[in-house]
């Protein structure tokens, strides 16, 4: 096989990506991205890349993108021309708006073979404009170099330099590349030395000072560090559950409540947003307000200004001083009524061993009542968050469901993800595994449960398949089945649309047989009614891919 531009630029780009920090690129098979895809096959068996490969561009991007969120470094995702490359949208548009690091690596005609109706050729550069931190049409191997792109792109999609977006943000970067042919040929000897990514740039942090009565909001993507200001300020904490920011003794429990009250959330001064809110009106109304301080530690690509008057910062810190105690009283005061507790009753050891028949026999009837309890959405969401361990990690899908969980759910100190930055049902699944491909890459226990209800599974159902020469994550996905999109019989829609419009056009049913479909696909499935039954099945899994069926009334 003889030598060809196109192959020896792959393999400088890749290795460049390599010593800035990128150790995964998920690819689709496809005959313009040859040279690249060659490329990184030899880099995999040397053990310099690790390559993941996926036929449906959309899962693949949405892969790429859970990786990512998990090792928050860049990861690449590479595909051929045409259609191909517009699959990679949601994924980079989720990526822009949830501040994570992303690759995009198109292959493309050349130029003289744009505009002119050639085969599987559109108008990829720029395709990405309003979402990309750059966007880099290279020029054709043998005309220019793809030397230094590598670099230049690493460092945008850290937000280690100014670019489109928000100043110092994470988020995707476009390499458009154009190449003649011959589209491969021999691979070279690649010189690879692994290193690390650049890190974001560091800003001064904003000050806070003590002074007004003040809220810590943590929304989507905020992460521990919304628990730390708000103790080091020693102000109520109100944190989503996508937050992983839900733990602490300042947690405020059933907070949209709280904040409808004129005592409590009609007092608040300021609040301080980390991450991206989208869970509660509650929320929403409170940052929209025009007599509230917002300060918003940026972490998407634009900036949180609901009232229009915000300042977005990239870092705070608090100001010494003396605690607002009555302030910061008064909402945990009323925390702690709002608690809402799912455990089971414990057992009734005096009735079980009573010699009263009766008594003894109500107390049996209790136990059996507690096994057989059926599952409802409260205690789903409550058997998968105590499930759950820090060695694990969590995703939740845009469905119903999350905000079950978000209104019911405690305080822990786990890691949480979920695609928040436009709050679609896109890519669920694809997320979740790339999440636990990075999680478990170098031999780490735990295992990545994610929980989403039927419609987001059946809308990412082709991430359900997975390479059989590929390492098989230990993935748990719990399915919520209520037959439909029941989210929408809680929005204004179902109170004016007629019942067959909302059903039709809204509610979506479907008759999907999940146990075929998980068969299907090589995945293990379980069906669960019952607590008792999901909780063995939480906690015992067999390894591997699960995809677990909780059947839901509407």
């Amino acid at each position: 096989m003889t030598a060809a531009p196109a192959t020896d630029a792959a393999a400088a780009l890749l290795a460049e990506l390599i010593a800035n920090g990128v150790r995964d690129l998920v690819l689709s098979p496809g005959s313009r991205s040859q040279a690249l895809a060659l490329a990184a096959m030899q880099l995999a068996r040397e053990g310099a890349l690790r390559v993941h490969v996926r036929i449906d561009e959309r899962v693949a991007g949405f892969t790429a993108l859970g990786i990512s969120r998990e090792q928050g470094v860049p990861t690449a995702v590479l595909c051929t021309s045409g259609t191909a490359v517009g699959n990679l949208l949601p994924a980079a548009m989720e990526a822009f708006h949830s501040g994570i690091p992303l690759l995009l690596l198109t292959a493309d005609r050349p130029p003289e073979l744009r505009g002119v109706g050639a085969n599987q050729a559109t108008r990829q550069d720029g395709l990405f404009a309003p979402w990309a931190r750059e966007q880099i049409d290279a020029p054709v191997p043998g005309d220019g170099e793809w030397s230094g792109l590598g670099i230049r792109a690493v460092a945008t999609a850290m937000g280690a330099q100014a670019t489109n977006g928000i100043a110092g943000v994470a988020g995707p970067v476009h390499l458009n590349l154009p190449a003649r042919e011959p589209l491969s040929g021999a691979v070279p000897d690649i010189a690879v030395a692994p290193g690390p990514a650049p890190r974001p740039r560091e800003d001064q942090p904003f000050l806070l000072e003590r002074g007004p009565r003040t809220v810590v909001i943590a929304g989507a993507d905020a992460g521990p560090a919304a628990e730390e200001v708000a103790h080091a300020g020693s102000w109520p904490l109100i944190a989503e559950i996508v937050s992983g920011a839900r733990f602490g003794r300042l947690l405020v429990h059933g907070y949209r409540e709280l904040l409808r009250q004129d005592e409590l959330g009609g007092r608040v001064e300021r609040a301080v947003v980390f991450g991206h809110p989208t869970l509660s009106r509650e929320v929403a109304r409170l940052l929209s307000r025009a007599d509230v301080d917002v300060i918003a530690v940026s972490r998407g690509g634009e900036a949180l200004n609901l009232n229009h008057r915000s300042r977005p910062v990239r870092a705070v810190a608090v100001a010494e001083g003396t605690a607002d105690r009555a302030w910061l009283g008064a909402w945990l005061e009323a925390s702690a009524a709002a608690a809402v507790d799912l455990s089971e009753r414990a057992p009734d050891h005096l009735g079980l061993a009573s010699t009263d028949p009766a008594a003894r026999r109500d107390a049996v009837k209790a136990e059996l009542d507690a096994v057989r309890r059926p599952l409802d959405r409260e205690l789903l969401a409550d058997a998968v968050w105590r499930a759950t361990w820090p060695h694990d990690r969590l995703m939740f899908g845009s469905s119903r469901l999350v905000r079950v969980a978000d209104a019911v759910l405690g305080g822990k100190k786990i890691p949480v993800h979920s695609n928040r930055g436009l709050a679609g049902i896109d890519g669920t699944v694809a997320t979740a595994t790339g999440i636990a491909l990075a999680s478990q890459a170098d031999g780490s226990p735990g295992i990545t449960r994610v929980l989403l209800g039927d419609l987001a599974l059946l809308h990412d159902v082709g991430a359900l398949l997975l390479p059989p020469d590929e390492a098989e994550p230990r993935l748990q996905v719990i399915v919520g089945n209520d037959g439909g999109g029941t989210i929408f019989d809680g929005l204004e829609v179902a109170a004016s649309a007629p019942r067959a419009d909302l059903d039709r056009a809204f509610y979506t049913p479907h008759a999907v047989q999940l146990e075929q479909l998980a068969r299907a696909y090589g995945w293990e499935y379980r069906r669960v009614t019952t607590r008792t039954a999901l909780d063995q099945a939480l906690t015992t899994p067999s390894g591997g891919r699960q995809l677990i069926e909780v059947p839901l009334p509407r």
